[in-house]
């Protein structure tokens, strides 16, 4: 039986080694033909704790290895977008001495 891996972002840390992953699908009405959009959260194992919140994942399904987690975390994708801010330069201007203006 082929194992299943899921793609989600990562909402919540508070938990040590676990992580709570947010998995999005788009799913077509039966009978309207409207497409919902549809969310499933799952509890996931992270063993080094290197995801963080907003981290994209992927997710492969595994024993149990708690009452609710029976997922674990393959591979961090991605992440927030860190802005980069830029350092601006003190407005303090060196005061000259009579030696160095001329």
């Amino acid at each position: 039986m082929p194992v299943r891996t899921l793609q989600g972002k990562v909402i919540s840390q508070k938990m040590s080694k676990t992580r709570t992953i947010l998995v999005n699908r788009r799913q077509k009405h039966p009978k309207y033909g409207k497409y919902i959009n549809l969310s499933t959260k799952y509890h996931a194992h992270d063993e080094k704790d290197i995801s963080k919140e907003g981290d994209d994942v992927l997710i492969q399904e595994c024993r149990p290895i708690s009452k609710t987690k029976s997922w674990k975390i393959l591979e961090v994708l991605g992440g927030k977008k860190t802005v980069k801010k830029k350092v601006e330069k003190s407005g303090k201007e060196k005061i000259k001495t009579k030696e160095e203006k001329e």
